[in-house]
């Protein structure tokens, strides 16, 4: 079976439909972040680490931060969920799918994302949440939807419960990250970094490790995929490199182990802190993922380095943001591999755009993470 790809061209043409829906979230840069992703580490965080011993990465990287955190809802969900719902509505009519109305499954930010475009438009949806979704992702997406029913945290689990809606509604499945008007959607994030950071840095130079060169990479949180891939068909034939970026815990690193085995992994079963990146590469999405010419590689961080990263956002950048969030950061600060491929590729360093992808957390959750 032919799988239809997106292009850079059908991202552009998301960014214009969804445009009156979503927010131009800004894009940050930080010195002091600057200063320590150029600065190698101290041999004593390496010790336990096949670099245990060597001389640790002395890259130069200035990073430009995507704050998808302050998107609608939290997070940049509601570009793919917009234009997959508006989309719909092109091919089925409007009066069709407000009869039926949409379903999804999602741990909480597609959850969100959905409710809230539906809610615009006047559609009926529903969504199945797994019980241990987020406090605050579960009452975002009860504001919004037409009704909130829950399922066990695991993908057959979450889809058996979706079925069974489908069966009494007659709702439209609108997948959260494995469809490619999602992925168009998604891919939209990459064009506004690209926008913003030609803006910037020619407004001013000096923001730049190269005074304006280029964007040489994107790095972005990986999960199902959409964002990920996304981002990376719109850079495609483009000099910037995107990367993913995901948890090594307990095997959610399955795009990073898919990549080495050569197959996609097809399940997930992890508590990673990062929760939004819990679930395995889609098979649209592992078909952008996959292709080297799209996306350069994928690196995995620990929990501690996830939190690590945490802390440096909340601190010094004084931005809310999830743990999934600060897995691109945790890559860029502490993967030694990929820190090596920065210094080996560019001496004179790499300007990186960071995707913050949501800050739908809770005091109390950041509480639990730094209170051990």
């Amino acid at each position: 079976m032919t799988i239809e790809l997106p292009t850079p061209t059908s991202i552009q043409e998301a960014y214009t439909l969804i445009k009156p829906h979503i927010h131009r979230t800004p894009l940050l840069t930080n010195r002091t972040l600057n200063t320590f992703a150029s600065t190698p580490q101290s041999p004593e965080s390496l010790a336990g680490t096949p670099y245990e011993g060597s001389t640790p990465a002395s890259p130069k990287i200035n990073f430009f931060f995507k704050c998808e955190n302050l998107q609608r809802i939290g997070a940049f969900k509601p570009r793919g969920a917009f234009h997959a719902l508006l989309r719909l509505i092109e091919r089925v009519g409007e009066e069709e799918v407000r009869k039926v109305g949409v379903v999804t499954h999602s741990s909480g930010n597609h959850a969100q994302a959905l409710s809230l475009a539906a809610s615009t438009l006047r559609i009926p949806s529903y969504i199945v949440m797994p019980k241990i979704s987020t406090s605050s992702k579960i009452a975002g997406t009860q504001a919004y939807a037409t009704e909130v029913i829950f399922s066990g945290s695991t993908a057959p689990e979450r889809e058996a419960v979706v079925a069974e809606v489908q069966k009494r509604t007659g709702a439209i499945l609108i997948p959260p990250y494995d469809h490619i008007d999602i992925v168009c959607g998604q891919g939209t994030a990459g064009l506004e970094i690209l926008e913003q950071y030609t803006e910037i840095v020619g407004e001013n130079a000096a923001l730049s490790v190269h005074r304006g060169k280029g964007l040489d990479a994107v790095i972005t949180p990986l999960g199902g995929g959409g964002l990920t891939s996304g981002v990376a068909t719109f850079y495609s034939g483009k000099e910037t490199k995107v990367f993913g970026s995901e948890p090594s815990f307990e095997g959610a690193d399955d795009a990073r182990r898919g990549l080495e085995a050569g197959n996609r992994v097809e399940s997930v079963n992890s508590l990673t802190i990062a929760d939004g990146l819990r679930t395995p590469v889609g098979l649209l999405n592992w078909e952008i993922i996959s292709d080297k010419n799209k996306v350069a590689d994928v690196f995995s961080v620990t929990e501690e380095q996830i939190k690590a990263a945490l802390r440096l956002v909340l601190e010094r950048m004084k931005v809310v943001v999830e743990p999934s969030a600060v897995v691109p950061l945790a890559v860029a600060l502490y993967n030694e591999d990929f820190r090596k491929l920065v210094e080996r590729e560019a001496p004179e360093g790499w300007d990186i755009g960071i995707v913050f992808s949501g800050g739908n957390t809770t005091v109390e959750a950041i509480g639990k993470l730094f209170s051990s």
